[in-house]
């Protein structure tokens, strides 16, 4: 399947990040998948398509003209595409898509995650949505969504929609389907909004 990895392009991270996103590109690889990416060759994103194709893996980089140059467009991809804008790209990269992994980023993984994820809980889409998440990065985000249902702003479906995972392992075998999404027990959600 294309499995389309959100992650960050900031080179200012840890390179613990830089090496979970090589695993994962590797990985990924290594059961049959094809990479679909942001076209860059910097940081996360670098590292996580490198990988790929270093073990054999298919990869397909989407990045808008205005980012060719400031992020150093991925040439090397096996099909580069280059979109007028950032939401064409985000619009090509869903559409090329079967699943969705969120590794560790910035605002723009923030902004791709909760436009995929919304688009699940609306049934706009049906594809697996994961949350690549070893050292707790996003556990602020899980807690605010939690807080969000218990206040009546979102519905239970929202946990549905997406696996929060600890391990590149963990995370593919929720991608293929190997794994059911993980529900929050009672005590998480609180009592249920009327």
């Amino acid at each position: 399947m294309n499995v389309c990895v959100f992650c960050s392009s900031s080179q200012k991270i840890d390179p613990k990040y830089l090496d979970l996103a090589t695993r994962v590109g590797a990985e990924l690889a290594e059961r049959g998948h094809t990479l679909v990416s942001g076209g860059a060759t910097v940081s996360c994103m670098g590292a996580v398509t490198s990988a790929a194709r270093a073990a054999g893996g298919r990869t397909i980089g989407v990045i808008p003209q205005v980012l060719v140059d400031v992020e150093i467009a991925d040439r090397g991809s096996d099909e580069l595409v280059v979109t007028a804008d950032m939401r064409e790209r985000k619009g090509v990269m869903d559409a090329r898509s079967d699943a969705f992994l969120v590794l560790p980023g910035g605002i723009g993984t923030l902004e791709e995650l909760f436009e995929i994820w919304t688009a699940r809980v609306l049934g706009i889409h049906a594809k697996p949505l994961v949350i690549l998440d070893p050292w707790g990065l996003y556990a602020p985000l899980r807690a605010l969504v939690e807080s969000m249902y218990d206040q009546g702003f979102t519905r239970a479906n929202v946990f549905d929609a997406i696996s929060w995972t600890t391990s590149v392992e963990e995370a593919l075998d929720h991608l293929e389907g190997r794994v059911p999404p993980l529900k929050p027990s009672v005590d998480e959600l609180g009592e249920a909004v009327g």
